[in-house]
């Protein structure tokens, strides 16, 4: 699980935000009722889903983005060369060149929580943390500061010894690379079970599987991805699918030579066909005879099965895409109906904008300030906002600032027409 995650300086996002994914103390009655929207980890609770709400180009999409972007270092980071620079842009406006971007996540693995943190340059990792909190006390696993010296060990620190031969990861870790995507490499079972979180549990879209990922998926799931189907008022009855494996040939670039070739291999691809409840002995290909709706239906619902069956975590942007709003409702009170897991996600829809449905500490805000910084908060902060209050309204309204604001009078579109 998430409990929190703070960023700073990377894209539209300039001094920290902070996304927090414990529930804030609310008592009144239409929260009570929603008790399934949330759930406990050691006296705190914490929420099952969060929606960002904002306008075009308010940095919804650069939050979402920027978490994928730091996720995906913990686990490809150590693949790094000397010529790498990583995939963002900091902070474009007030000279935050020289700044660095920085990026804190507090998250929970077999019952124990651990804080983790680095901070970055386009070029090289500047520092990184692990703390973790066993038997409910912190405890620091390791520290580092590519500032503090010239040798590892003034660079370096570690906690108690939890991890053999830390120095030995050390020595072959570059200012590229972060620890822990090293050390996982290396063999160190902290770092693999850190590793495995970020790669594995905290998933960054419904679509992140290769074939070799589809197939158990499929095969586990066959029944219940029917079923949820058709609760989804899909006509999917059935579906077959095969691994198709064909002689093909790959092309290979020798970097030294600058030479590029062509090799065997075994190219592999996935044929699904569905079988609909009208006609149920006739077959439609799933990638050219369905429509985009269903495709995108299919392949996130069984994302969401592995995520809700074994309490992972979700990232969506813009989750109404291609998807009936009733649908979206659909997909999020399945999350609200699983155990642990946790959905974070954008939208538009301001359907969803209902305090029947959502605690006022679910719905999140962003909006981007004259000065072009996004700024993140949240429906909790509004202490005056109540809960008999329309909700939707108000946020059409403007009345959290997060809306578009569009001149549409009649004379400014004849302007448009006409000049």
């Amino acid at each position: 699980m998430v409990l929190e995650i703070r960023l700073s300086n990377f894209f539209s996002i300039n001094e920290e935000v902070v996304l927090d994914l414990r529930a804030g103390n609310i008592k009144n009655e239409k929260s009570k009722a929603l008790t399934d929207n949330i759930f406990n980890f050691n006296d705190i609770e914490v929420l099952k889903t969060v929606a960002l709400y904002g306008a075009n180009a308010s940095g919804k999409s650069n939050i979402i983005k920027t978490i994928r972007f730091c996720n995906a270092m913990v686990y490809e980071s150590h693949k790094h060369n000397e010529n790498s620079i990583f995939n963002f842009q900091k902070f474009k406006f007030n000279n935050n060149s020289s700044k660095p971007s920085t990026y804190f996540i507090r998250f929970v693995i077999d019952k124990i929580e651990y804080k983790y943190s680095f901070s970055l340059n386009r070029t090289e990792i500047l520092t990184e943390s692990l703390y973790y909190y066993p038997n409910g006390r912190k405890a620091k696993i390791f520290e580092r500061n590519e500032k503090a010296g010239k040798t590892k060990k003034e660079k370096y620190s570690f906690g108690a010894s939890i991890m053999r031969r830390p120095f030995d990861v050390a020595e072959s870790t570059s200012n590229k690379t972060l620890f822990i995507s090293r050390a996982s490499q290396m063999d160190r079972e902290l770092p693999k079970l850190i590793f495995n979180f970020f790669h594995s549990t905290f998933i960054l879209q419904h679509s992140n599987y290769g074939i070799s990922n589809f197939e158990p998926l499929i095969k586990e799931n066959k029944k219940q991805l029917l079923k949820a189907l058709q609760l989804a008022d899909s006509d999917i009855v059935d579906f077959k699918y095969k691994v198709i494996k064909e002689k093909g040939k790959k092309i290979r670039a020798n970097l030294d030579t600058e030479e590029f070739f062509f090799e065997d291999s075994i190219l592999e691809s996935m044929k699904i066909q569905t079988y609909h409840k009208y006609s149920p002995k006739v077959a439609f290909d799933l990638l050219t005879e369905e429509s985009g709706g269903t495709k995108k239906l299919f392949f996130m619902m069984l994302t969401i099965l592995d995520v809700v069956r074994n309490n992972k975590i979700l990232l969506i942007d813009e989750i109404e895409d291609s998807l009936h709003p009733k649908i979206v409702e659909y997909i999020i009170d399945i999350f609200h109906a699983s155990k642990e897991s946790q959905l974070i996600f954008s939208t538009h829809n301001t359907n969803l904008l209902d305090l029947n449905r959502f605690r006022k500490d679910q719905i999140w805000f962003v909006n981007k300030k004259e000065n072009g910084v996004s700024d993140l908060y949240s429906l909790y902060d509004y202490s005056d906002f109540r809960e008999t209050m329309n909700l939707e309204k108000a946020y059409l309204q403007g009345r959290f600032d997060s809306i578009p604001i569009v001149d549409d009078s009649r004379e400014k579109l004849h302007s448009i027409i006409n000049e």
